[in-house]
Protein backbone atom coordinates (compact mmCIF):
# COMPACT_ATOMS: atom_id res chain seq x y z
CA UNK A 1 0.00 0.00 0.00
CA UNK A 2 0.86 3.21 -0.74
CA UNK A 3 2.10 5.72 1.91
CA UNK A 4 -0.89 7.74 3.74
CA UNK A 5 -0.84 11.30 2.92
CA UNK A 6 -0.57 13.96 5.89
CA UNK A 7 -3.87 14.13 7.19
CA UNK A 8 -4.92 10.99 5.24
CA UNK A 9 -8.99 10.99 5.49
CA UNK A 10 -10.16 7.70 7.21
CA UNK A 11 -13.48 6.25 8.80
CA UNK A 12 -14.44 4.77 12.88
CA UNK A 13 -16.06 1.84 11.76
CA UNK A 14 -17.09 -1.69 13.72
CA UNK A 15 -16.77 -5.16 12.99
CA UNK A 16 -19.43 -7.46 13.63
CA UNK A 17 -20.30 -7.74 9.75
CA UNK A 18 -19.00 -9.89 6.81
CA UNK A 19 -15.10 -8.02 7.09
CA UNK A 20 -15.04 -8.00 3.24
CA UNK A 21 -18.75 -6.65 2.83
CA UNK A 22 -17.71 -3.67 5.27
CA UNK A 23 -14.02 -2.58 3.60
CA UNK A 24 -15.87 -2.64 0.41
CA UNK A 25 -18.56 -0.08 1.88
CA UNK A 26 -15.79 1.86 3.44
CA UNK A 27 -13.34 2.67 -0.01
CA UNK A 28 -16.70 3.44 -2.05
CA UNK A 29 -16.49 6.51 0.19
CA UNK A 30 -12.70 7.22 -1.17
CA UNK A 31 -11.32 6.11 1.95
CA UNK A 32 -8.35 3.81 2.28
CA UNK A 33 -8.06 3.97 6.11
CA UNK A 34 -9.53 3.71 9.53
CA UNK A 35 -10.20 2.47 12.54
CA UNK A 36 -11.70 -0.53 13.29
CA UNK A 37 -14.25 -0.74 16.74
CA UNK A 38 -14.65 -4.41 18.71
CA UNK A 39 -17.99 -4.42 20.11
CA UNK A 40 -17.62 -6.08 23.28
CA UNK A 41 -20.14 -9.49 22.53
CA UNK A 42 -17.88 -10.05 19.62
CA UNK A 43 -15.74 -13.36 19.41
CA UNK A 44 -12.43 -12.73 18.56
CA UNK A 45 -11.32 -16.42 17.47
CA UNK A 46 -8.66 -17.34 15.17
CA UNK A 47 -11.35 -17.51 12.37
CA UNK A 48 -12.14 -13.94 12.68
CA UNK A 49 -8.78 -13.06 13.09
CA UNK A 50 -8.16 -14.65 9.70
CA UNK A 51 -11.56 -13.24 8.09
CA UNK A 52 -9.87 -9.52 8.85
CA UNK A 53 -6.30 -9.88 7.88
CA UNK A 54 -7.35 -11.41 4.37
CA UNK A 55 -9.81 -8.93 3.64
CA UNK A 56 -7.42 -6.21 4.59
CA UNK A 57 -5.00 -7.44 2.45
CA UNK A 58 -7.27 -8.11 -0.39
CA UNK A 59 -8.80 -4.80 -0.10
CA UNK A 60 -5.40 -2.67 0.31
CA UNK A 61 -6.36 -1.08 3.66
CA UNK A 62 -5.16 0.02 6.54
CA UNK A 63 -6.06 -0.43 10.02
CA UNK A 64 -4.78 2.39 12.39
CA UNK A 65 -6.52 1.63 15.46
CA UNK A 66 -8.52 -0.94 17.03
CA UNK A 67 -11.08 -0.11 19.66
CA UNK A 68 -12.36 -1.84 22.48
CA UNK A 69 -15.93 -1.74 23.26
CA UNK A 70 -17.01 -3.80 26.39
CA UNK A 71 -20.15 -5.40 27.05
CA UNK A 72 -22.55 -3.35 29.61
CA UNK A 73 -21.25 0.14 28.79
CA UNK A 74 -24.33 2.45 28.12
CA UNK A 75 -23.94 6.35 27.08
CA UNK A 76 -27.62 7.23 27.83
CA UNK A 77 -26.49 10.45 29.82
CA UNK A 78 -23.51 11.60 31.82
CA UNK A 79 -24.36 9.64 35.00
CA UNK A 80 -25.15 5.78 33.40
CA UNK A 81 -21.29 7.19 31.54
CA UNK A 82 -20.41 7.60 34.96
CA UNK A 83 -21.66 4.12 36.32
CA UNK A 84 -21.08 1.80 33.24
CA UNK A 85 -17.98 2.73 30.90
CA UNK A 86 -14.27 1.87 30.47
CA UNK A 87 -12.32 0.63 33.89
CA UNK A 88 -14.11 2.38 36.51
CA UNK A 89 -16.74 0.12 37.22
CA UNK A 90 -15.03 -2.01 40.04
CA UNK A 91 -17.39 -4.77 39.14
CA UNK A 92 -16.35 -5.25 35.72
CA UNK A 93 -12.85 -4.40 35.61
CA UNK A 94 -11.17 -7.49 35.37
CA UNK A 95 -12.97 -8.93 32.79
CA UNK A 96 -12.70 -5.67 30.93
CA UNK A 97 -8.88 -5.86 31.50
CA UNK A 98 -8.55 -9.33 30.02
CA UNK A 99 -10.53 -8.41 26.61
CA UNK A 100 -8.59 -5.69 26.37
CA UNK A 101 -5.51 -8.03 25.46
CA UNK A 102 -7.56 -9.95 23.93
CA UNK A 103 -7.80 -7.00 21.61
CA UNK A 104 -3.97 -5.81 21.97
CA UNK A 105 -3.39 -9.81 20.49
CA UNK A 106 -6.15 -9.35 17.94
CA UNK A 107 -4.86 -6.04 16.78
CA UNK A 108 -1.59 -7.33 16.55
CA UNK A 109 -2.73 -10.14 14.91
CA UNK A 110 -4.00 -7.69 12.04
CA UNK A 111 -0.86 -5.11 11.66
CA UNK A 112 -2.86 -2.64 13.66
CA UNK A 113 0.39 -0.25 15.39
CA UNK A 114 -2.24 0.61 18.27
CA UNK A 115 -5.60 -0.02 20.50
CA UNK A 116 -7.76 2.85 22.07
CA UNK A 117 -10.78 3.24 24.43
CA UNK A 118 -12.71 5.04 26.58
CA UNK A 119 -11.02 4.38 29.97
CA UNK A 120 -14.15 6.39 32.11
CA UNK A 121 -14.49 9.21 34.82
CA UNK A 122 -10.77 8.75 36.01
CA UNK A 123 -11.20 10.68 39.19
CA UNK A 124 -9.58 13.71 39.93
CA UNK A 125 -8.51 12.89 43.36
CA UNK A 126 -5.40 10.76 42.80
CA UNK A 127 -6.02 9.03 46.09
CA UNK A 128 -8.71 7.45 45.33
CA UNK A 129 -8.74 4.11 45.39
CA UNK A 130 -10.66 3.94 41.49
CA UNK A 131 -8.29 6.69 40.71
CA UNK A 132 -4.69 3.98 42.24
CA UNK A 133 -7.14 1.00 40.92
CA UNK A 134 -7.42 2.54 37.06
CA UNK A 135 -4.15 4.07 36.86
CA UNK A 136 -2.50 0.56 37.73
CA UNK A 137 -4.47 -1.26 35.11
CA UNK A 138 -3.43 0.83 32.32
CA UNK A 139 -0.33 0.66 33.21
CA UNK A 140 -0.61 -3.42 32.70
CA UNK A 141 -2.42 -2.55 29.22
CA UNK A 142 0.95 -0.54 28.28
CA UNK A 143 3.21 -2.83 28.96
CA UNK A 144 1.02 -5.29 27.45
CA UNK A 145 0.49 -3.59 24.78
CA UNK A 146 4.45 -2.51 24.25
CA UNK A 147 5.28 -5.95 24.06
CA UNK A 148 3.54 -5.75 20.99
CA UNK A 149 4.67 -2.80 19.79
CA UNK A 150 1.69 -0.95 20.41
CA UNK A 151 0.34 2.31 21.31
CA UNK A 152 -2.54 2.27 23.27
CA UNK A 153 -4.48 5.24 23.38
CA UNK A 154 -7.17 7.33 25.85
CA UNK A 155 -9.37 8.71 23.98
CA UNK A 156 -10.60 12.41 25.82
CA UNK A 157 -14.44 14.11 26.48
CA UNK A 158 -15.21 12.99 29.94
CA UNK A 159 -12.54 14.87 31.93
CA UNK A 160 -10.93 18.24 31.41
CA UNK A 161 -7.25 18.07 29.24
CA UNK A 162 -5.55 18.66 31.75
CA UNK A 163 -6.77 15.89 34.15
CA UNK A 164 -6.06 13.87 31.16
CA UNK A 165 -2.95 15.16 30.96
CA UNK A 166 -2.16 14.91 34.96
CA UNK A 167 -3.34 10.90 34.82
CA UNK A 168 -1.42 9.96 31.74
CA UNK A 169 1.36 11.75 33.35
CA UNK A 170 1.52 9.73 36.55
CA UNK A 171 0.86 6.73 34.69
CA UNK A 172 4.30 7.17 33.57
CA UNK A 173 4.26 4.65 30.32
CA UNK A 174 6.12 6.05 27.03
CA UNK A 175 3.48 4.18 24.82
CA UNK A 176 0.53 5.62 26.20
CA UNK A 177 -1.06 8.74 24.10
CA UNK A 178 -4.54 9.81 23.19
CA UNK A 179 -6.80 9.74 20.67
CA UNK A 180 -8.28 13.09 20.51
CA UNK A 181 -12.45 13.38 20.26
CA UNK A 182 -13.41 17.27 19.77
CA UNK A 183 -16.82 16.56 19.68
CA UNK A 184 -16.50 14.44 22.71
CA UNK A 185 -15.38 17.60 24.78
CA UNK A 186 -18.59 19.65 24.25
CA UNK A 187 -20.87 17.00 24.44
CA UNK A 188 -19.61 16.19 27.96
CA UNK A 189 -19.08 19.54 28.75
CA UNK A 190 -15.41 19.38 29.61
CA UNK A 191 -13.66 22.17 27.78
CA UNK A 192 -13.07 23.72 24.63
CA UNK A 193 -11.70 21.58 21.83
CA UNK A 194 -9.42 24.19 20.63
CA UNK A 195 -8.06 24.96 23.36
CA UNK A 196 -7.84 21.20 24.99
CA UNK A 197 -5.92 20.20 21.44
CA UNK A 198 -3.33 22.87 22.49
CA UNK A 199 -2.82 21.42 25.78
CA UNK A 200 -2.30 17.54 25.28
CA UNK A 201 -1.12 17.47 21.09
CA UNK A 202 2.37 16.09 22.06
CA UNK A 203 0.78 13.33 22.93
CA UNK A 204 -2.29 12.94 20.16
CA UNK A 205 -1.95 10.11 17.59
CA UNK A 206 -5.21 10.00 16.25
CA UNK A 207 -7.98 11.94 15.70
CA UNK A 208 -11.50 11.67 15.36
CA UNK A 209 -13.67 13.71 12.72
CA UNK A 210 -16.59 14.56 15.13
CA UNK A 211 -19.01 17.51 15.74
CA UNK A 212 -21.61 17.69 18.04
CA UNK A 213 -23.58 20.62 20.42
CA UNK A 214 -23.14 21.22 23.96
CA UNK A 215 -25.41 19.52 26.51
CA UNK A 216 -28.86 21.42 27.54
CA UNK A 217 -28.28 24.06 30.60
CA UNK A 218 -31.74 22.99 31.49
CA UNK A 219 -31.22 19.40 31.56
CA UNK A 220 -28.96 18.37 34.27
CA UNK A 221 -26.62 15.25 33.52
CA UNK A 222 -28.04 15.20 29.99
CA UNK A 223 -25.22 14.97 27.22
CA UNK A 224 -24.93 17.39 24.34
CA UNK A 225 -26.02 15.96 20.96
CA UNK A 226 -24.03 14.86 17.86
CA UNK A 227 -24.38 16.53 14.74
CA UNK A 228 -22.63 15.92 11.28
CA UNK A 229 -19.11 17.06 10.71
CA UNK A 230 -19.61 20.87 10.08
CA UNK A 231 -23.04 21.37 11.85
CA UNK A 232 -22.14 21.36 15.07
CA UNK A 233 -20.32 23.94 18.03
CA UNK A 234 -16.85 22.33 17.25
CA UNK A 235 -15.67 24.56 14.37
CA UNK A 236 -13.89 22.38 12.02
CA UNK A 237 -11.86 24.79 10.10
CA UNK A 238 -10.50 25.93 13.31
CA UNK A 239 -9.43 22.46 14.41
CA UNK A 240 -8.01 21.43 11.31
CA UNK A 241 -6.08 24.63 11.27
CA UNK A 242 -5.28 24.14 15.29
CA UNK A 243 -3.99 20.54 14.14
CA UNK A 244 -1.51 21.85 11.36
CA UNK A 245 -0.63 24.50 13.88
CA UNK A 246 0.40 21.64 16.29
CA UNK A 247 2.36 19.76 14.08
CA UNK A 248 -0.35 16.64 13.79
CA UNK A 249 0.16 14.80 10.65
CA UNK A 250 -1.95 11.63 11.11
CA UNK A 251 -5.93 10.46 10.42
CA UNK A 252 -8.94 12.47 10.30
CA UNK A 253 -10.99 9.72 10.77
CA UNK A 254 -14.68 10.45 10.62
CA UNK A 255 -16.81 9.18 13.00
CA UNK A 256 -20.42 9.56 12.69
CA UNK A 257 -22.81 7.25 15.12
CA UNK A 258 -26.62 7.15 14.13
CA UNK A 259 -29.17 4.74 14.00
CA UNK A 260 -30.52 5.40 10.96
CA UNK A 261 -27.69 3.66 8.50
CA UNK A 262 -28.88 6.02 5.32
CA UNK A 263 -28.34 9.38 7.25
CA UNK A 264 -24.91 8.36 8.75
CA UNK A 265 -24.10 7.42 4.92
CA UNK A 266 -24.87 10.59 3.62
CA UNK A 267 -22.93 12.41 6.60
CA UNK A 268 -19.75 10.86 6.33
CA UNK A 269 -19.60 11.26 2.14
CA UNK A 270 -20.29 15.26 3.43
CA UNK A 271 -17.79 14.73 5.67
CA UNK A 272 -15.16 13.64 3.19
CA UNK A 273 -16.22 16.59 1.12
CA UNK A 274 -15.62 19.35 4.07
CA UNK A 275 -12.34 17.32 5.47
CA UNK A 276 -10.73 17.35 1.52
CA UNK A 277 -11.57 21.07 1.94
CA UNK A 278 -10.00 21.78 4.66
CA UNK A 279 -7.15 19.67 4.84
CA UNK A 280 -6.06 21.38 1.36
Amino acid sequence: MQPLRDLEIGLMFWAGRDPAETLREVKALGIRCGQLGIPGDLVLDAAQAASWKRALADENFRLVTVFAAYTGESYADIPTVQDTVGFIPEATRAEREQRTYEISDFAASLGAPGIACHVGFVPEDSSDKDYIAVRDMVRYICDYAAQLNQTFALETGQEPARVLLSFIDDVNRPNLRINFDPANLILYGTGDPIEALGIVSPLVISVHAKDGDWPPKDKPGALGIQRALGQGSVGMERFIAKLKEVGYTGTLNIERESEDQRQRMIDVRSAVSLLTALRA
